[in-house]
């Protein structure tokens, strides 16, 4: 059995107390390695070109108000 399939076997276990604290701390933690890859590929310049290209269009009146 790989370390997946344990993995779903075990959360197919947990009460709905468990999962419900689990899914908080599933979020949670998946949230903050989003933001720690954002983070880094915005160290990088990797989202430079992304933020170029949004104010590009910004300025040249393509955007609209939210």
């Amino acid at each position: 059995m790989s370390r997946i399939e344990d993995i779903e076997k075990r959360v197919k276990d947990l009460s709905p107390d468990e999962l419900a604290s689990f899914r908080k701390w599933f979020l949670e933690f998946d949230n903050d390695l989003w933001d720690r890859q954002i983070e880094s590929d915005a160290e990088a310049g990797r989202l430079d070109v992304l933020a170029d290209e949004a104010l590009r269009q910004h300025q040249n009146g393509e955007t609209s108000d939210l």
